[in-house]
């Protein structure tokens, strides 16, 4: 056991656990986006998705806490990782010298984490933690209808899309699956997508401010 415990807290095990979490938080919000696209067929068609999901009862609770396990351990170990490269790191001087090869996703992971963090606080008061006796339909169209809640999950959309460009394409390169040949089409994969998973999200988002609050059964 105790190999397992010294390989977890290693700098290569910590990525190993950020890269396999990653993927599992990825695989969800592909999921995710694929059964809320279910809105663009209308209103019945949305709440009819719902349902059923629900209907799987007490699976959906223990989904749902193996999926928040996940997604503590992939932030408490990126924040360690954070921490720790921020006390190995050279001087400022030569960081910026060396930057020349990193991108505004590997730039401001640790921040649009945090964007991310607030954005799902807020997504589950709204839609987690609410009447659930009303039609889904009903919970989330005034909300998504809000031009106020509209820039709100824009700029939570933003900060995902600039996380998981960079999460997705590290993930590669945290497993070993990297090589400078394929360096280019392993880029564009992640960028594929998370050019998915954003630009579902981001539909919803524009149908819902057109609609103005009211969808077509």
């Amino acid at each position: 056991m105790s190999w397992f415990i010294e390989t977890c807290t290693s700098s290569l095990g910590k990525k190993y656990i950020m890269a396999v979490t990653g993927l599992l938080l990825g695989g969800f919000l592909l999921v995710h986006a694929a059964g809320n696209s279910s809105i663009f067929w209308g209103r019945n068609a949305f709440i009819s998705y719902a349902v059923h999901l629900h209907s799987l009862g007490v699976l959906v609770n223990i989904f749902e806490v193996m999926l928040l396990a996940v997604f503590l351990v992939h932030v408490s170990t990126g924040l360690v990782l954070f921490l720790e490269n921020r006390n190995t790191r050279p001087s400022r001087y030569q960081v910026e010298r060396s930057a020349g090869g990193r991108t505004w996703g590997s730039r401001t992971m640790p921040y649009t984490g945090l964007v991310i963090l607030a954005f799902l606080l807020l997504h589950l008061a709204n839609f987690h933690f609410t009447d659930h006796d009303l039609p889904i339909a009903d919970i989330v169209t005034p909300i998504l209808s809000n031009p106020f809640y509209t820039l709100l999950y824009g700029i939570g959309m933003a900060a995902l899309a600039l996380h998981t460009s960079h999460g997705f394409w590290s993930l590669f390169q945290s497993l070993g699956i990297n090589h400078p040949r394929y360096d280019r089409a392993i880029r564009f994969l992640a960028w594929l997508g998370c050019a998915l998973i954003i630009g579902v999200f981001t539909c919803i988002l524009l149908l819902m401010l057109l609609a103005g609050g009211s969808l077509q059964p």
